[in-house]
């Protein structure tokens, strides 16, 4: 059967790996899908725990993260915040620039908008271009 979310999901969570492997890390996995996370990392000495996120650019050009999980149980659509004390480091995924994007979720509220180009308006403050955030934190 075909799952559209899950299999985005995991194309993400695909690309982050050979990502972070060019970048020299190695790449733990966890044994269950019910972890907090995706993937590991290890790199000199340090270990972080990674959400890996598909998401595409939108109409504005923008890439919107927010930090909620979805899932549907048998009461029907859930929706609940996520606890950013399970994870050191959030991966977004983006299929139309073919990038992974880090950054660490504790320094933001509830939500992340990166831009992928600069604004028509040439605004500068408040501005979180993507670019900026190919390296893990």
């Amino acid at each position: 059967m075909y799952h559209q979310t899950k299999n985005k999901g995991d194309l993400g969570v695909l690309k982050a790996q050979v990502d972070l492997y060019q970048k020299g890390y190695m790449i733990l996995t966890p044994q269950t899908e019910h972890a907090p996370f995706d993937i590991v990392t290890y790199k000199d000495f340090s270990f972080k725990r990674v959400q890996v996120k598909y998401r595409e650019v939108n109409a504005r050009g923008n890439i919107e993260i927010r930090f909620r999980s979805s899932y549907i149980n048998s009461s029907g659509n859930i929706n609940k915040p996520v606890n950013k004390d399970h994870v050191d480091v959030y991966c977004v995924y983006c299929p139309q620039t073919d990038e992974c994007y880090y950054f660490n979720p504790k320094k933001y509220n509830n939500s992340l908008t990166l831009r992928i180009n600069l604004p028509k308006n040439s605004q500068k403050e408040n501005i979180h271009m993507a670019s900026d955030y190919r390296n893990l934190p």
